[in-house]
């Protein structure tokens, strides 16, 4: 259930989403009911999404969650490398049969340099298909074939592909592999996504290191730094937004213990 409740909302939770459909409010209001208040409502929108696209608004909301987490410090070789979903769009990867990544590709690519580092750890990967609308295949298997095409050996690779969201790549990775206590595990995901994904990990008594990949901006040097066009900058603010209101609804549904852990 929560899933498909996460789905809608973050739809509707979207800040692009919610200004574009105050402008429509407000069009409408200006049609039926009163011109002066529609008008308003509209110059209203236009204004916030001039705001939210140009300014540093998304660079200021994500520097907070990229900054959180240093990567783990060198020491004992890690036992296994656990890389979570997001890197691929399963959507477009079903219907052309080939590998589709996103912009977050970066927690797979990454990945081949550091089974090359770490030759005895082992490549767990987590991902299902976290689509509501349509049908794709796995980001697993996907992961599956592009790990081996960048020559990481199929007995390396452990392969989770029941988990939609950040709970289920937690809990189901740790019923996979059951970890050791004495075990060093690290974590590859997006920088602005670790806190949330730490979190999750140690609810389910599996201490994990992060190593934060994907970074989206260059830290604290882009609290002043605008976006060129406003696409670029309302996509940077919608992701910062859903990620601080998944940590919170995390932390109100009991999935983590803080609203934002910390190292």
């Amino acid at each position: 259930m929560y899933f498909f409740a996460s789905k809608v909302l973050s739809f509707f939770l979207s800040p692009s989403n919610l200004l574009v459909a105050l402008g429509v409010i407000g069009a409408l209001a200006w049609l039926f009911l009163s011109p002066r208040g529609g008008s308003t409502i509209m110059a209203a929108s236009v204004f916030c999404l001039a705001i939210a696209g140009l300014s540093p608004l998304g660079n200021l909301l994500l520097i907070p969650l990229e900054e959180r987490f240093p990567r783990a410090p060198d020491g004992e070789p890690p036992a296994g490398l656990i890389i979570l979903g997001g890197a691929f769009d399963t959507v477009i990867a079903g219907a052309r049969g080939d590998v589709a990544l996103t912009k977050a590709a970066e927690r797979l690519t990454q990945v081949a340099e550091l089974a090359r580092r770490w030759p005895e750890s082992r490549i767990v990967f987590s991902g299902g298909s976290g689509t509501l609308l349509y049908d794709g295949v796995t980001e697993a298997d996907l992961a599956a074939r592009l790990l081996e095409s960048f020559g990481v050996a199929s007995d390396r690779i452990v392969l989770e592909d029941r988990s939609r969201n950040t709970v289920e790549n937690a809990r189901f990775t740790r019923d996979l592999v059951s970890p050791a206590p004495t075990e060093r595990w690290f974590l590859v995901t997006s920088a602005y996504h670790m806190p949330r994904a730490v979190g999750c990990f140690r609810e389910q008594d599996f201490p994990v290191e992060a190593w934060p990949v994907d970074y989206r901006t260059r830290g604290a040097r882009d609290v002043v730094r605008p976006f060129s066009s406003v696409g670029a900058g309302l996509q940077r603010v919608d992701v910062a937004v859903r990620e601080w209101v998944g940590l919170v609804s995390y932390w109100l549904l009991g999935y983590v213990s803080v609203p934002l852990p910390r190292p």
